[in-house]
């Protein structure tokens, strides 16, 4: 059955290693018949969480903060599997995902909860000039734990910093097959 997938892109470089695995997935996503939406979070106008806990899951913007977070929480409602693209910053993920996943916050709260559960999966893709991702993936697992989505899988390609130096790596390939398989 074909799922929605919406893909949250937090590299700053468009054309750069982690959105090189975004777009080896959604080719391999696409070509299961899936359909792919991606955010490039570095190019919106999202700002930072307020921690006001105003925000209402069942409002068509479910936070008090108008920007363009409004954008992207209509299609995380929509979807079935939500990828979180980052490089990797100080041994976690970027600011411009980090201030999207707290965001999303505004969707537990109120008067339902349209984030955890909800038969969600979600894949990790991320690209790093070193090898240390360990602390992500402890961070990522307890996000999923408790938003109670699948893991579908991680994509972590150490050792690729310029701009281009994933080409070739398996790990493209491997994010193409992640994508096939959703």
């Amino acid at each position: 059955m074909p799922k929605k997938i919406v893909v949250l892109n937090g590299s700053p470089r468009k054309k750069g290693n982690t959105s090189m695995l975004v777009k080896a997935f959604t080719e391999g996503a696409e070509s299961a018949g899936h359909t792919v939406m991606e955010f490039f979070l570095d190019s919106m106008d999202i700002h930072g969480c307020k921690g006001c806990f105003g925000g209402h899951s069942s409002r068509d913007c479910p936070c008090v903060q108008r920007d363009d977070m409004a954008k992207i929480y209509p299609a995380v409602k929509d979807c079935n599997v939500i990828v979180l693209a980052t490089p990797l910053y100080y041994w976690t993920m970027s600011g411009q995902l980090r201030t999207a996943i707290d965001r999303l916050f505004a969707l537990e709260e109120g008067d339902g909860n349209l984030l955890r559960g909800h038969e969600r999966a979600s894949v990790l893709l991320m690209a790093a000039e070193g090898n240390g991702f360990e602390d992500v993936s402890l961070y990522y697992d307890h996000l999923m734990q408790h938003l109670q989505w699948k893991n579908l899988g991680k994509v972590l390609c150490g050792g690729v910093m310029d701009v281009g130096d994933i080409t070739g790596r398996k790990e493209l390939d491997d994010a193409r097959e992640l994508g096939k398989s959703i």
